[in-house]
C-alpha cells in the first residue's frame, strides 16, 4: 500500500480523536466543525480504499490475502461515519466521546491495513 496514505489516514484520525476528545472535556457535544473534520477523514480513507482496490487488481496481492484487506478498508471507510450518525442521535458529550474513540479505532484499523499488506 501507499505508507504515506497510511500515514496521512492515521494523522487525520487522531487529529480528529484529539478534535473530538477536546469537546467531549468541556462537556460539548459535535459541532458542524467535527462534520467537517469527519469528511475529510472519510474522504481519506475513501481514497485509501480507491488506491488499494487498484493496487490489487494491477496484480500486486496482500501478504494475508486480498478478501482480507479489503474488508478492512471498507472497515475504515465505514468506522467514522458510522460514528458520526451515531453522534447526531446522542447530542451530548458522549457523542463527541464516540467519534473520538472512532478517529482512534480508525488508526488502529490503519496499522492493521500496513500489517496486512507489508510482507512480514
Amino acid at each position: 500500500m501507499l505508507d504515506a496514505l497510511t500515514v496521512a489516514v492515521s494523522v487525520a484520525a487522531l487529529a480528529l480523536a484529539a478534535w473530538c476528545g477536546f469537546a467531549f472535556s468541556r462537556d460539548q457535544p459535535t459541532k458542524d466543525w467535527h462534520f467537517i473534520g469527519m469528511a475529510v477523514v472519510t474522504f481519506l480513507a475513501l481514497v485509501q480504499l480507491v488506491v488499494g482496490i487498484v493496487r490489487l487488481s494491477s496484480g500486486e496481492k496482500a501478504e494475508e490475502g486480498a478478501t482480507i484487506f479489503v474488508a478492512y478498508l471498507l472497515g475504515s471507510l465505514c468506522a467514522v461515519p458510522a460514528a458520526g450518525f451515531m453522534s447526531l442521535t446522542e447530542r451530548s458529550r458522549w457523542g463527541s466521546a464516540t467519534v473520538a474513540a472512532s478517529g482512534v479505532v480508525l488508526a488502529v484499523l490503519e496499522v492493521r491495513l500496513f500489517d496486512i499488506w507489508t510482507v512480514g
